[in-house]
């Protein structure tokens, strides 16, 4: 590689953690990853993957702008904090305003910055990202990819609420979605590993993690999905609660005295597997506490997976039949207990779990995981990085053009 191959810096901002990766716009590989993760809490870490070997940081409590420092200072102590030309950042709320990724301006910012209110845990940590790489990178092109833009082929009758719908025409009142750039490339790797009609196909992507959507995909077109105007709506999360009677929010913060701001905390951050267990929002202490015999724990385990089934069973309606349901993120790809739980209240589908093969299937490994063929269940790595790096060098570098030509 020559010393002056521009290079694409990938920073995905999550609500608790900070991916990263570095590319060579020429090769699909990334040249360095790392993960920053449990941000804002007292074991806060950052990793890093390069050359075969991995270090690990101590953030001592940090939250994003630790995380992002410490992973600027790690660039630019091997030299190539210099050579980067262009970064990609994640941003989970486009609104109605981006379809598609963009180059971002200051009219960008101001409209991502717009948007924040309807991705509280998302949206400012996407902007942090944003601002410390325009400062510290400031001849760099700056591009956004948008969670929500890749479910915009919804049609009406999938992201309409039954309300006024003036508060559509105003204020942008719908369905969004999210994960729409995971949704998107598991999809479409899924299609590949089965081997299915890339013109006839239908899927259930569930992407589970700290934050957690799932995803009916028709001929590689999202048609619904479980997240709505904000990430709140749908599954059970880390510490969202994803579906729940409007009115009992509205008697709790009569009941409890919760002003509006309340709500929106207790809501985002204070529900989910959190709220549940009354222990923690991370499935692998969960999974180790209710072994041990931890009530809590259990309880909300049991939630999560039957909420997912039961999701999967609602989006089915919105394909002509299912061809495979599909795991992928943090849980989704490592928890093999959570896999064997939905898929065990999916028999009714025909799917039948092979729990020696979902057992021994985590760590980023693409399997099939049932015993069905049709509908299948299968797990694929999400490749949200490579994806977002793709994005980015056509709009910095060119669909056409090479790095070098680009230098």
């Amino acid at each position: 590689m020559s010393i002056s191959t521009p290079l694409t810096l990938v920073v995905n901002c999550g609500s608790s953690s900070l991916k990263f990766a570095l590319f060579d716009p020429r090769e699909s590989e990334a040249l360095l990853g790392g993960l920053a993760e449990c941000l804002d809490a007292a074991d806060a870490r950052i990793r890093f993957d390069a050359d075969g070997e991995r270090t690990v940081t101590q953030l001592n409590g940090g939250g994003h702008r630790e995380a992002l420092a410490a992973l600027l200072a790690f660039l630019a102590a091997r030299g190539l904090l210099e050579r980067v030309a262009a970064v990609g950042h994640r941003v989970v709320h486009g609104g109605e305003r981006f379809t598609q990724s963009v180059e971002i301006t200051a009219e960008v910012l101001a409209d991502i910055e717009a948007c924040a209110e309807l991705a509280p845990l998302h949206n400012p940590a996407n902007l942090i990202g944003i601002r410390a790489a325009i400062a510290a990178l400031p001849a760099a092109r700056q591009v956004a990819v948008f969670d929500t833009a890749f479910h915009q082929t919804m049609p009406a009758e999938a992201y309409l609420y039954a309300l006024p719908q003036q508060y559509r025409r105003e204020y942008g009142v719908r369905r969004y979605g999210f994960h729409g750039t995971s949704h998107r490339c598991v999809s479409q790797r899924a299609i590949e590993r089965l081997e299915l009609d890339p013109t006839d196909n239908a899927l259930i992507v569930l992407h589970l993690g700290n934050g957690a959507s799932a995803t009916a995909i028709r001929n590689g077109r999202s048609v619904d999905t479980s997240m709505g105007l904000t990430p709140v709506e749908g599954l059970v999360m880390g510490t969202r609660c994803g579906d729940v009677d409007a009115g009992a929010l509205l008697y709790i913060a009569r009941r409890a005295g919760l002003d509006l701001d309340g709500v929106d905390t207790m809501i985002n951050k204070k529900s989910g597997l959190l709220g549940l267990s009354e222990l923690s929002n991370d499935c692998r202490t969960l999974e180790q506490a209710a072994a041990a015999g931890h009530e809590g724990a259990r309880t909300a385990l049991d939630v999560f997976c039957f909420r997912i089934a039961r999701t999967v069973g609602a989006l089915a309606a919105s394909l002509p039949r299912l061809d495979a349901v599909v795991f992928t993120g943090g849980i989704g790809e490592n928890s093999a207990n959570v896999r064997a739980k939905v898929l065990e209240r999916l028999a009714i589908f025909g799917l039948d779990v092979d729990h020696e093969r979902n057992d021994v299937t985590r760590g980023g490994a693409c399997a099939v995981i049932s015993r069905s063929h049709r509908p299948a269940a299968i797990v694929v790595p999400t490749d949200e990085e490579g994806t977002i790096a793709r994005d980015t060098a056509a709009i910095a570098f060119g669909q056409s053009a090479s790095a070098a030509e680009v230098a």
